[in-house]
């Protein structure tokens, strides 16, 4: 699918709104092209009201688009390349479908930076995904998985297996299981609980017990781990400081207000981490680290 020329504009439309922090660099791990048929420019002006410095984007697979219309590897190298200092991509596929290792190892060559987001009907210890895993330990590169119970990635109290298994390579946890599993008492088939936390969880032990496994804040998914409870959440940023990474993952047009899922969660991370450094970390440079990139 081609990809309508940007203008330069809509990296400046909002500055004058006084939404952006000039002093902070925010780097995004998760956002979309084609997004609920969002634009290109659309969201370019969307990252720039939130205040995003960099912003990677992960491609759909060529049979499905992460069931949210996301645009595939085509779409998202393009836009990278239009715009290589505010963009980054990964590269995708079906893990279970024949040539799946061919496609992810082409756009990886082609300057992925990372696999993801993987959200296909697969078991989380399958082989299809100890493929996707061997993959990424010979390109140096991380693994973004969505984890939703009895649809994505299931089986998430086995995933340690994979974890250990692969231990170099680098696994961003994301979605409904993942962040419900921060509480030891989490019910796998509740997607967003809003009970206080008990901590301990799978999710929980997983980030402390395993250094090669971070968790994407994003959606509303990561925003309810945050909101739910949030003498809990002050304590799980402290905890997790060097572990957790900012993404947005919404497909609204405009970067602002309530209805925007990641400037609410950029707001939440800035009013409940303990310190300023803990905010620095969550923003900027676990991303930098993690997925081995600089922020303009």
């Amino acid at each position: 699918m081609g990809v309508a020329p940007l203008s330069r504009r809509v990296f400046l439309a909002s500055a004058a709104a006084g939404l952006v922090r000039a002093s902070e660099t925010v780097i995004d791990i998760h956002q979309h092209t084609n997004y609920a048929g969002r634009t290109d420019d659309e969201l370019i002006a969307h990252q720039r009201a939130m205040g995003v410095t960099h912003t990677v984007l992960l491609p759909a697979g060529s049979k499905y688009g992460l069931a949210a219309g996301a645009g595939g590897n085509e779409t998202v190298v393009a836009l990278a390349e239009r715009h290589p200092g505010h963009f980054s991509f990964f590269a995708n596929e079906l893990p279970d479908i024949p040539g799946a290792r061919q496609v992810i190892e082409k756009y990886l060559k082609a300057g992925a930076i990372g696999i993801g987001e993987q959200k296909f009907a697969v078991e989380c210890d399958s082989p299809a995904i100890h493929m996707v895993a061997e993959v990424a330990e010979e390109f140096g590169v991380p693994v973004l998985m969505h984890f939703q119970h009895a649809a994505y990635n299931m089986g998430i109290e086995r995933f340690h297996k994979v974890v250990e298994k692969h231990a170099r390579v680098s696994f961003i946890g994301h979605a409904q299981t993942w962040w419900g599993n921060i509480d030891r008492n989490h019910e796998q088939a509740e997607m967003y609980p809003k009970t206080k936390v008990t901590p301990g969880g799978i999710t929980d032990r997983l980030l402390s017990d395993y250094p090669n496994v971070y968790g994407d804040l994003s959606a509303n998914s990561g925003l309810n781990a945050l909101l739910r409870d949030e003498d809990h959440a002050r304590e799980f940023l402290a905890r997790h400081q060097d572990k957790l990474m900012y993404g947005s993952d919404c497909d609204d047009r405009t970067g602002a207000g309530a209805a925007c899922s990641g400037a609410t969660c950029l707001a939440a991370i800035r009013r409940l981490a303990p310190e300023g450094d803990i905010t620095k970390k969550v923003l900027r440079a676990n991303a930098e680290r993690v997925l081995k990139i600089r922020a303009a």
